[in-house]
């Protein structure tokens, strides 16, 4: 199943919910008592600002869930870049359906665009030597489509789910401490890659040593990743990856990445992404 297949269920019932909470009750009281019924018209989806286009999906499944009737048609394609002024798409159809789904089309535009764009950012600052993931710290009930807009703007997606992988957290590390909770974590699910969250040097060895196929470096300085890294390229297992978490700005992002760690996850491209500034321009027909 692609990526793109398994995000259609979701898809369709975050627009499914989006819908039904903007309409109310009775729907759109506005449109229906000043445009006529049979009034046709187009919108003209519109940057005002400079980013990385995500979220196409999302307006296509609101008109489609809203009016059938109505079509829609891009001129780019999600994580193409965007200029201010530039026109992204259209939507053609009646004036009433155009303007009952102008909000909830725009509320998933302009705020996946914006997670695409931060994760840009991101990337590029990193440069490319590292991939750059999101974590589960995203908005109830849109991770699917969170997550698909760090893949338009360049980025890579951790586990979409607690059902994906295993990783050992500080938490978890209480019960067992870190041998015997990879252990455990191995007996239960044989020929799974675990990951242990470390927080100090020793524990990234003993981490390697016992057979954690990734360690997470959280919340550490660019100078202790970099110690880090080197610890584990000496080790006698080769192939361990190394994950920095924690402390991961756009402006620390360079730094995090020179040290050499694989992989840089943050939860500020998905959680603390600024909507992008995209608009519906609409017009009727005669």
């Amino acid at each position: 199943m692609s990526d793109a297949d398994a995000a259609v269920g979701p898809l369709r019932e975050a627009v499914a919910v989006a819908l039904d909470e903007d309409l109310g009750v009775l729907g759109d009281l506005t449109s229906q008592a000043i445009i006529p019924e049979a009034a046709i018209g187009t919108g003209h989806f519109v940057a005002r600002q400079q980013g990385v286009l995500a979220g196409t999906q999302a307006v296509d499944e609101v008109y489609r869930q809203l009016d059938p009737a109505v079509t829609v048609t891009w001129r780019l394609q999600d994580g193409d870049p965007v200029a201010a002024g530039h026109e992204l798409g259209r939507v053609f159809g009646g004036m009433r359906s155009i303007l009952s789904g102008e909000r909830t089309a725009l509320n998933f535009l302009c705020h996946l665009a914006g997670v695409a764009t931060l994760t840009r950012a991101f990337v590029q600052a990193a440069g490319g030597g590292v991939r750059v993931l999101d974590t589960r710290k995203t908005l109830p009930g849109l991770r699917a489509l969170e997550k698909a807009a760090v893949r338009a703007g360049g980025g890579h997606n951790h586990r979409a789910s607690l059902s994906d992988a295993l990783l050992i957290k500080d938490n978890h590390l209480v019960a067992l401490g870190i041998e015997k909770s990879v252990q455990a974590a191995s007996d239960r699910w044989p020929g799974r890659t675990v990951e242990v969250e470390c927080e100090r040097p020793e524990q990234v060895a003993e981490a390697v040593e016992v057979g954690a196929g990734i360690v997470m470096l959280d919340n550490m300085t660019p100078a202790q990743v970099k110690k880090c890294v080197s610890l584990v390229r000496k080790s006698s297992r080769p192939g361990v990856l190394v994950e920095v978490s924690g402390r991961v700005t756009l402006e620390t992002v360079a730094a995090y990445a020179a040290a050499g760690p694989d992989l840089i996850s943050t939860s500020a491209i998905t959680q603390s992404a600024p909507a992008l500034d995209l608009g519906l321009d609409v017009e009727g027909e005669g």
